[in-house]
């Protein structure tokens, strides 16, 4: 049985260094595969704002119903840009709001053109019924689309049908765009002045020519499907509204009770129902691929209300004809989705698939999630910065770190030997692994280093010689009370375990609330802290203690060489370490255990003498006075250590004790020299 256990412990420690070489060859690996695959070297970390600069964007907030903007509205813009910006895979970005109004936006880097986006939309998420939808000829009114529409009007108008349609509703009239691909004219590359496009459009949309556009529905409307919804007013700002630019804003005011005509991503134009569902409805949206469907979707969840309300629009939408079947998704006046539900959709729940790449249902899926806010964002500026701190300050600052490192590997040197040697490696592996790890985390997620980050790697330094400190003090604490090597390794390791543990768990749960509380560059230092807390752990773990237990079995280590750091006879029996894991605070029990051990050597010691020789002890009792005087020496030595009552006594203590008893001896000679004469005496009288 003993047999297998110790092949069981010859087992584990090159089990735990085979994983963290594999571990690491893997780490090191996928940077370089990183590195091979993308235009960019990925063995230096991207940095963050205060270190390379980037792009500034201030924003002035104003309220879609015109009120005035609070504090309130500001921080709750702030938290939303932050969402979305976190969202998008942009680490360290810098979001405050000065003046009481503006919003102060810096991305790091060279922020993509959809995080920009995100930043600069208002954010109204709105669900909508679709009422027309044009795909061809989706620009302003033009001479040549409306030379189309009054040509088709005028041909109309001959017929005995022309009568109803000219007393129709504009919905029910001939589009100019959709009569445009008719039209051959010569002058189909010509525009109209601001002034000709509206003068244009308020006559084609003036179906009753009395001159006033009106926004009331002729009819009342029987649900948000109805096309009576399409009043005068929405259908002229759908002619002056031009989605062939992609930077064109709606021109209709961001109502949910009426209609508006708005633009989708692609260039179409939508003229939509009232808003039946809102962003506020929407509480959770993720993106992921679909293996039954072969396609990218986008999952969506809705409270209560909105599920009840989606209900409602989806099993009204099943039985219409198209485009009337849409349920279009509206963010800040845009069409970002237009899906046609195949079913009525109950419980909440939904999945938006289509025609997606991973980047657009991801883009969808945040937009869903951090739409809802009421509140639309003029932008004042945009602009290039510089960075704050700049180069200089991270040379500093890694200049600091090594100045840090080197000052420690020397102390781990001076004070532990050989065992420096290994606590310096251990300490280098780690700084090591840290910095090809937040290497890694730069390319999958987009963090970035700030200055902050780096005063957090470098605490880790500390965090780590820290743990090696405490075992290997612990190892020498058992040394001292008399453990061979190998047993004060394994004795020191499950006893100094327990002090590691607690230490970065404290550690790791300061990281993990101030990550969560705190924001910006914060956030980097408290990120860095916590992967360099765990690795502390996996170091201690996979390479201290198993490179200790194998190096125990060395000759240099194992037979406690001068320089190994665990000689026995430069330690000392008697522990003198004071702090983390001392030996010293073990009480009377361990000095009668001592006393008791040398009175019981001595013993043995004197038995063994005299049994050395059975002819000596029969003529001459010297052996027995031997072990007697042996045992008496080694009690009083022992005596120089510990009361009678088994306490510890100090050197001052010992010392005194010392004085006593030279003073004790020097009084029983003085004694015994007139006993000697008075009995030479009685020898003369009696001869």
């Amino acid at each position: 049985m003993s047999t297998r256990t110790t092949s069981a412990r010859q087992v584990v420690p090159w089990r735990r260094l085979v994983m963290l070489i594999v571990l690491s060859v893997a780490l090191i690996a996928s940077l370089l595969v990183g590195t091979l695959t993308t235009d960019r070297s990925r063995w230096i970390p991207e940095l963050a704002l205060d270190l390379e600069g980037g792009t500034q964007i201030i924003l002035t907030p104003t309220t879609t119903d015109g009120s005035e903007i609070t504090q309130e509205d500001v921080n709750q813009a702030i938290e939303i840009i932050r969402q979305r910006v976190d969202a998008s895979g942009v680490s360290e970005a810098e979001i405050t709001s000065e003046g009481g109004q503006n919003i102060v936006v810096g991305l790091p880097g060279e922020p993509s053109q959809e995080t920009l986006d995100l930043v600069r939309t208002s954010a109204v998420l709105r669900m909508r019924p679709v009422l027309t939808l044009t795909t061809n000829g989706s620009g302003a009114l033009t001479p040549a689309t409306v030379q189309a529409y009054d040509e088709a009007q005028a041909s109309a108008s001959a017929s005995a049908e022309a009568t109803d349609t000219a007393s129709a509703t504009p919905s029910e009239s001939a589009s100019p765009e959709a009569s445009a691909s008719a039209s051959a004219s010569p002058s189909a590359n010509a525009t109209y002045s601001q002034a000709e496009l509206e003068e244009q459009a308020k006559r084609i949309a003036d179906a009753d020519g009395d001159g006033v556009l009106s926004d009331t529905p002729t009819t009342t409307p029987e649900n948000a499907s109805d096309t009576a919804w399409i009043t005068e007013k929405v259908y002229y700002e759908s002619l002056i509204l031009d989605c062939t630019n992609p930077n064109t804003q709606s021109t209709s005011a961001d109502d949910p009770a009426v209609a508006v005509a708005a633009c989708g991503s692609s260039g179409e134009k939508y003229i939509l129902g009232p808003a039946e569902v809102e962003g506020t409805n929407v509480t959770q949206a993720t993106s992921g691929y679909d293996s039954t469907k072969s396609l990218w979707v986008v999952n969506l969840e809705l409270n209560s209300a909105g599920a009840d309300a989606f209900a409602a629009v989806t099993g009204r939408l099943v039985d219409l004809d198209s485009p009337q079947d849409q349920f279009a998704i509206v963010l800040d006046g845009k069409v970002i989705s237009a899906p046609a539900p195949n079913a009525a959709i109950t419980g909440g729940k939904a999945m938006i698939s289509g025609n997606f790449t991973s980047d657009e249902a991801a883009t969808l899926a945040n937009q869903l999630n951090f739409g809802s806010l009421p509140l639309n964002f003029e932008v004042q500026s945009e602009e290039q910065i510089s960075a704050t701190l700049g180069s200089e300050s991270l040379t500093s600052g890694l200049i600091a770190g090594l100045i840090g490192l080197a000052l420690v590997v020397l102390y781990l040197l001076w004070q532990y030997h050989g065992l420096g040697f290994v606590a310096a490696g251990s300490v280098v592996l780690a700084t090591g692994l840290s910095y090809l790890i937040v290497s890694l985390l730069s390319w999958t997620i987009g963090y970035r280093l700030s200055l902050a980050g780096v005063v957090g790697l470098i605490i880790s330094v500390g965090i780590t010689a820290d743990s090696f400190i405490v075992f290997f003090e612990r190892i020498r604490d058992e040394i001292r009370e008399g453990r061979t090597l190998s047993a004060a390794v394994s004795h020191g390791w499950h006893r100094a375990k327990r002090t590691i543990f607690v230490a970065d768990g404290v550690n790791l749960l300061c990281s993990i609330v101030l990550y969560f509380l705190a924001v910006g560059s914060v956030r980097g230092f408290a990120f860095t802290l916590g992967i360099t807390t765990v690795l502390d752990l996996v170091i201690v773990l996979m390479f201290t203690y198993p490179i200790m237990t194998l190096l125990v079995r060395t000759k240099f280590f194992g037979e406690g060489h001068r320089f190994s750091g665990m000689d026995p006879a430069a330690l000392g029996r008697t522990p003198v370490y004071r702090g983390r894991g001392s030996a010293l605070d073990r009480g009377s029990k361990l000095a009668k255990e001592t006393r008791a051990e040398q009175i019981a050597s001595a013993v043995e010691q004197g038995i063994e003498d005299s049994e050395s020789s059975s002819e000596e002890r029969a003529t001459s009792p010297a052996p027995k006075k031997t072990a007697v005087a042996t045992l008496d020496a080694r009690a009083e030595d022992a005596a120089l250590v510990v009361d009678e009552n088994g306490h510890r006594l100090s050197l001052a203590e010992r010392r005194a004790q010392e004085r006593r008893r030279a003073a004790e001896g020097a009084a029983d000679s003085d004694a015994e020299t007139p006993e000697s004469d008075d009995s030479a005496t009685e020898s003369k009288e009696e001869n």
